[in-house]
């Protein structure tokens, strides 16, 4: 009904048919240009292991697997890979010891319920939660060893090649300001590498997609975002359009192998592969593996990007959860008034006990109060796992103190689990 407001660039998606059939299609022809710059799909993401969480997501994927297997048939693309869905609706119970919100938290590979799954290969995975508006990628190495790519991993990701395509038709990057949205919980390590390495803007909203969508929509023409745990998408401003308007006019012409081209015929497929409205985990998931195609890598190149800082995220049951306020972000304590100073000394005696030194991430902490119950969360890093539990007991120990904890004091953390 609303179809003159959107940009020209976006089909509309007249049923639930037409939106499958826009997203797939707009992901082909992502990877198409890749023909122009040497995009490969490499062995070990040759089969996309998707993990549906015995939730609706997992129905769905067989829609790809028609759509897919007809271009496959006509020739229209390379560089698709193979699609195996596993935890169906029925096959176990939802989102237990499985999907996104598990993986992630628990850093752990999900339980595998679907009985017909023999054999499977754990090089290139990822997981929806149940209602699909989640995503993460995880695999197993060589020697067995779990590794994860959460939200924080997914928008260096994606930040890193919009950035690199508006660059190759705007070398200074003056035309269209972009940025991601982070909050609080997200890894020290990822918010030093999109300053100093992707050399783009971060803001810090405060925990929550109705926050993180405000942010995005207001600092950016080109905003990213996606929490720890998954949940995130791309939205493309009134200035992005105009950009690929005008870029359009002045490289017509242009051979379709010149840089410029190929990057403004990528840049005009994103905005109808990307769910723009809210978390898609089908949509993201086919993003990240079109840029980790037109980039010829799989998941372990993209795993050393950077290396997380070890974290740690605890909750203390207090009395009255209104006690506690912080400022905007999250990111610091306003009350009780002693609270965040006793942070803070914390947040010191670790990092000097942990001597990092250099420019790296520092040991940091902090404390918000729980939207549904009396309970205060607790979220700290550090340069060692040692370090983050011990950052973590001694916030929960201060406020168990000052922010009038119910039962007895916490006891020392000593995993890495939840």
């Amino acid at each position: 009904a609303n179809g003159h407001l959107l940009p020209s660039i976006i089909p509309q998606r007249v049923n639930e048919s037409g939106y499958y059939e826009i997203m797939a299609m707009s992901y082909a022809a992502l990877l198409r240009t890749g023909a122009a710059s040497g995009g490969k799909r490499l062995p070990s993401t040759s089969k996309l292991v998707i993990d549906g969480a015995c939730g609706i997501g997992a129905l769905k994927i067989e829609k790809f697997q028609r759509i897919f297997a007809m271009l496959r048939s006509e020739g229209c693309t390379a560089g698709i890979p193979m699609l195996q869905t596993v935890n169906f609706p029925g096959d176990g119970p939802l989102n237990d010891d499985c999907g996104a919100e598990f993986v992630q938290k628990q850093q752990l590979p999900p339980t595998i319920y679907t009985k017909a799954a023999g054999g499977l290969s754990k090089q290139y995975m990822t997981s929806y939660d149940g209602d699909a508006d989640r995503v993460v990628f995880h695999y197993e190495d060589g020697a067995g060893k779990f590794h994860l790519l959460d939200g924080d991993k997914i928008a260096v990701l994606v930040s890193s090649f919009i950035q690199e395509e508006l660059r190759c038709i705007d070398p200074q990057g003056t035309a269209v300001k972009c940025g991601v949205v982070q909050t609080a919980y997200a890894n020290g390590s990822s918010t030093l590498y999109l300053k100093n390495v992707v050399r783009t803007n971060v803001v810090i909203a405060k925990t929550g997609v109705k926050f993180v969508h405000a942010a995005a929509h207001h600092n950016f023409d080109v905003g990213v975002y996606f929490e720890a745990n998954g949940h995130g998408t791309v939205l493309f401003g009134p200035k992005f359009y105009d950009f690929v308007a005008a870029a359009d006019a002045r490289l017509r012409g242009t051979p379709r192998r010149d840089r410029a081209n190929v990057a403004l015929r990528r840049l005009r497929a994103l905005p109808a592969l990307v769910n723009q409205s809210v978390g898609d985990a089908m949509s993201d998931m086919l993003l990240v593996d079109a840029i980790l195609f037109l980039r010829g890598w799989d998941l372990s190149t993209w795993a050393k990007l950077y290396v997380d800082m070890p974290s740690k995220q605890a909750k203390v049951k207090v009395a009255d959860r209104t006690v506690i306020s912080t400022n905007d972000n999250e990111t610091a304590a306003t009350a009780p008034a002693a609270l965040q100073a006793a942070l803070q000394s914390a947040m010191d005696a670790t990092a000097s006990q942990e001597s990092s030194g250099g420019d790296g991430p520092k040991p940091r902490c902090f404390v918000r109060p729980s939207g549904t119950e009396d309970a205060v969360r607790v979220y700290a890093e550090a340069n060692s796992q040692r370090g983050a539990n011990g950052l973590a007991s001694e916030a929960m120990m201060l406020v168990h103190k000052l922010c009038g904890g119910v039962g007895p004091p916490p006891q020392p953390l000593i995993t890495n689990r939840l």
